[in-house]
Order: structure tokens, then sequence, then C-alpha cells
């Protein structure tokens, strides 16, 4: 069977997010603005998904403008030269007790490739009030900033850095299905 169904991100009810720890004491959050991806499934069965995302690195936003330029200098993202990140699968575990899966794939940001795992939730399948299936996930994981270059720090005086190495990863994504609808005729009320 090939893969007949393609996916779309809905881009208005999903979010590509980050945390990381700021002076070892809160957390600063932020998320990209722009991102898109190619996405085919058997069926409706995300299991056979292969997943071709790519985020505009300039499309970052933390809430703060000063910090924002300095994530999109050449000390962290260099946006001028590096464009995207990208992300593509490799492959996805089985389901556990809570219905997660471990999702595998190289994670690249400034030229730089890495394998990654990532958690992925499966919110459910469902038919919306105007035909549409969707999808929804939530997908968290943890990566060291430094394996892709982000190497900028400063020490502070109390002790530790100015920021942590780990970076939270956090996603909601709601997909719609672009290519056969298998689910929705099978809900259609007579």
């Amino acid at each position: 069977m090939g893969k007949d169904n393609k996916w779309s991100i809905d881009q208005a009810h999903s979010e590509i997010g980050f945390k990381v720890r700021h002076l070892m004491i809160s957390n600063v959050k932020g998320s990209f603005k722009s991102f898109d991806a190619s996405i085919h499934t058997e069926g409706a069965d995300f299991s056979t998904a292969d997943i071709d995302l790519w985020i505009d690195a300039a499309s970052i936003s933390s809430g703060d403008k000063d910090r924002d330029n300095h994530l999109k200098s050449e000390e962290f993202f260099d946006v001028e030269h590096h464009h995207q990140i990208t992300f593509q699968s490799h492959t996805i575990g089985n389901a556990d007790k809570e219905g997660n899966h471990t999702l595998w794939g190289d994670l690249t940001i400034k030229a730089t490739t890495k394998r990654i795992s990532l958690n992925v939730h499966f919110g459910g399948l469902i038919v919306d009030p105007w035909g549409n299936e969707r999808a929804g996930f939530t997908v968290t994981g943890l990566i060291n900033r430094k394996e892709w270059g982000l190497e900028w720090n400063h020490i502070i005086t109390a002790g530790g850095w100015m920021v942590d190495e780990e970076v939270n990863i956090f996603c909601e994504m709601e997909l719609t299905n672009m290519g056969e609808k298998v689910l929705a005729m099978e809900l259609v009320v007579e």
C-alpha cells in the first residue's frame, strides 16, 4: 500500500515552542511563528508517517525584541546564513500504555544534523464540522543546544550559567487530511 494520505499543518491551531532555563532560576519560553511540513501516511495509520518539517529560523519569538535579535545572530541561530531548521522522521515506535510513541529523526540546525528522539502523544482523529479529517498530536523532547553549535553563554556571579544548555521542545500539531478521506466516509450519518 502506498502513502496515499497527505496531511497539512493547520497553522492557526499548531505551535512549535521551546523552553530554556535562564539564570538557573526561571524559564524563558519562545516559539517559531513560521513552519510547514510534508506529511504522508498509509491511510490514517500515523505509525507509517513520513515527516519532513521545516521551520523559518528568523520567525523565532520569545516576547522580547532584543532577545529575539540575539537569538537570530550568529551566536545562536545565525539566520543570515542558516534560514531553516529541519526535521526528517525515520521511525515511529509502538504506543505505550498511555498512547505515547517515540519518534526518531534527524534535526538540522546551522548545517549540523543529529539524530534525536521525541515523545509523541496522539490526541485523536475526528471529522470537523466542515467535513475535514483532523488529527492532533502533542510532541515533546529535550535536546542539548551545544550539539548544534548554539554555544553562547555567560557565567553569572552567583555561579552557573546565564542560559542552560538543555532546551525543552514542545509542539502542538493539528493536521488536516488532504488525501483520501477514509475516516470521513466511515462517519457519515445516514
